[in-house]
């Protein structure tokens, strides 16, 4: 049996650089199952988040807007804001729902929900003033997934607990025990432990694809599948401890290919492996080092400058993988420039069905490029940019420009003022200096003024798409 409509995975990593899969040239990390997909499917090598930061990102692969237009600026929610995604706009699961998809979105979620609190309150930063026992508001369930098993942030930030739909998963009732790097002050399930969250993430998502083909088998699924690796803390499980020569980050990533691994093998289990595309990233670039300062001689954000957060490439340019057999040509790749924000129209030109308007306003498909079509592949005519602390850039062919000074990021210098005479932003040629190292804003006005032109011009109208 071969599908018109396959089963769409979509497997989005959590700090996962350009240069951390092997496929894209990592050496002291070993991603087999990454490695046999994109030699099974198409590796694209311009790919790019619409944020380099981590719900701005998610926004916009859910949404196919871009997060700026939304009330968040800059940065990210914490555990506790409420939600982001409007209740009346289309995302993709609502897209596929209503086209007999079964939908489920399991991991890392980051898009904020609605809490009830026990003094009506605002919840504290820590959670101590929620009420778990009153159902969350605003999440997966409410913007067109059928069900969901979530942490509602990062595994860096309060609360410590699972979301099954709309519940959680017992009560948070103790702090937080123990604190591993980085992560903030609140409240956890007793019980809990970071190491077997993202372990837990695969058992949910084996059990939707089994229970979905047991009782539904000619039903297409669409399944959101968001690891919380290698994020830190950085808890590797006993089985991946020491898998990579890089640290307990590199073992993340090792954590993070076991994940697809388990997906890849319940697919040939249940021979949906020809009707499914599945598809593997990540939300922004890496952090360089692991959290105890060092690299390990690894370079996770492969050649390019910046990390997360960051306006420069290594901020935001995404490993990519696809597999579609037979639809998706095996063993290549693929030099198209699309961006995450790109799944809605992607996967509305996939079912050929037509985009309301006002939908996925920033979204262009990139089916074309996934088929191996290389004369329609360039369909999307700027990649727009947005780093942690709000300055965007543009790119139009080789050229991006940069509206600001610095990273933007984390790296420095983070943000520089302007020096009479000097460039009031940045300028690369990105096919004869893709290190972003030679600064052409002043020998290049025109390039300048018109790349400027381009940015205004989409940050002016409600939407970049015709």
């Amino acid at each position: 049996m071969c599908r018109t409509r396959p089963n769409i995975i979509y497997i989005m990593a959590d700090d996962m650089g350009y240069g951390d899969p092997g496929c894209y040239g990592a050496t002291k990390i070993p991603t087999p199952h990454m490695d046999r997909l994109a030699s099974q499917g198409t590796r694209f090598t311009d790919c790019h988040s619409a944020s380099a930061v981590c719900t701005p990102s998610r926004y916009a692969v859910l949404t196919g807007r871009y997060c700026w237009r939304s009330r968040l600026k800059r940065w990210v929610l914490w555990g506790f804001e409420p939600p982001l995604i409007e209740p009346e706009r289309l995302t993709v699961a609502s897209l596929l729902q209503q086209q007999g998809y079964a939908t489920a979105a399991v991991g890392k979620w980051h898009l904020g929900l609605g809490w009830t609190t026990s003094d009506g309150q605002d919840p504290l930063p820590d959670g101590v003033n929620v009420d778990y026992a009153v159902p969350v508001t605003g999440g997966p369930t409410a913007l067109g997934f059928d069900t969901s098993f979530i942490i509602t942030g990062s595994l860096d930030m309060a609360p410590y607990c699972f979301i099954q739909d709309d519940r959680v998963v017992g009560t948070p009732s103790v702090e937080k025990h123990p604190y591993n790097p980085q992560q903030r002050q609140g409240w956890m399930v007793p019980g809990w432990d970071d190491a077997l969250v993202d372990t837990t993430f695969t058992q949910k998502a084996v059990d939707f694809i089994d229970s979905h083909h047991a009782a539904h088998p000619e039903q297409p699924f669409f399944l959101y599948l968001t690891p919380s690796a290698p994020h830190r803390p950085c808890m590797p499980p006993s089985f991946v401890k020491g898998a990579s020569q890089a640290g307990a980050r590199g073992d993340m990533v090792c954590m993070v290919d076991w994940m697809v691994g388990q997906i890849d093998g319940a697919l040939e289990r249940l021979d949906l492996t020809d009707d499914t595309l599945i598809i593997v990233t990540s939300d922004n670039g890496a952090r360089l080092t692991c959290f105890d300062g060092h690299d390990y001689g690894h370079r996770s954000c492969g050649d390019w400058r910046g990390q997360k957060a960051d306006i420069w490439e290594g901020g935001h340019r995404e490993p990519f993988i696809a597999r579609w057999p037979g639809r998706v040509p095996a063993g290549t790749t693929c030099a198209a420039p699309v961006c995450l924000v790109d799944l809605t129209a992607t996967i509305a030109d996939l079912v050929q069905v037509s985009l309301p308007d006002g939908a996925a306003e920033d979204s262009y498909s990139m089916l074309p490029a996934l088929r191996g079509n290389t004369s329609q592949a360039s369909a999307r005519p700027a990649l727009v940019h947005h780093s942690g602390a709000g300055i965007f850039s543009v790119r139009r062919g080789p050229w991006k420009l940069i509206a600001g000074l610095g990273s933007g990021g984390f790296s420095d210098p983070r943000q520089q003022d302007p020096v009479p005479g000097g460039p009031r932003g940045q300028l690369y040629h990105m096919e004869e200096d893709p290190q972003e190292t030679a600064n052409r804003w002043l020998d290049r006005p025109d390039t300048v003024a018109e790349l400027t032109s381009v940015l205004d011009g989409v940050r002016a109208h409600e939407q970049s798409r015709p």
